[in-house]
């Protein structure tokens, strides 16, 4: 079994802002942006696979903007260095996902003694139900 493929992905496609981080820090966290927002533009990074762009794009994930951009924002930690290692961890595990091709899904049929039973049961059902109800007229 051949080992999983890495992407590199250049510094300079990435956009990162450093803005001010809620949580633990007391006075420090009104003063130091230690948060990180990290910007990566799937839909045109030309470092990214075809086939590995429209998997991450499919992907049904809140971080992805309607143009195509993953916004991971990282405020963990205290230091500003940790939550960008934070982010870029975060980011590697996303294209990483973004690797893995899924199994197609073979089509099966139901048995036919699955469906007997199916509706050996439902006609079960349906006769104690019918029990349960009185009769006035007999």
């Amino acid at each position: 079994m051949t080992s999983p493929v890495s992407i590199a992905i250049p510094e300079a496609e990435l956009v990162e802002r450093f803005v001010r981080s809620a949580g633990p820090g007391g006075q420090n966290v009104n003063k130091v942006a230690t948060a990180v927002e990290l910007r990566f533009d799937i839909a045109n990074s030309p470092s990214l696979p075809d086939d590995v762009r429209e998997r991450l794009l499919a992907r049904r994930d809140r971080r992805v903007t309607g143009e195509g951009v993953l916004v991971i924002s990282a405020q963990r930690f205290r230091t500003q260095e940790r939550n960008r290692e934070d982010a870029r961890e975060r980011l590697q595990a996303f294209v990483d996902a973004g690797l893995h091709v899924p199994k197609k899904r073979v089509a099966t049929k139901p048995t036919r003694a699955s469906k007997e039973r199916r509706l050996g049961a439902k006609r079960e059902r349906g006769t104690i139900k019918k029990a349960r109800t009185v009769r006035d007229w007999d």
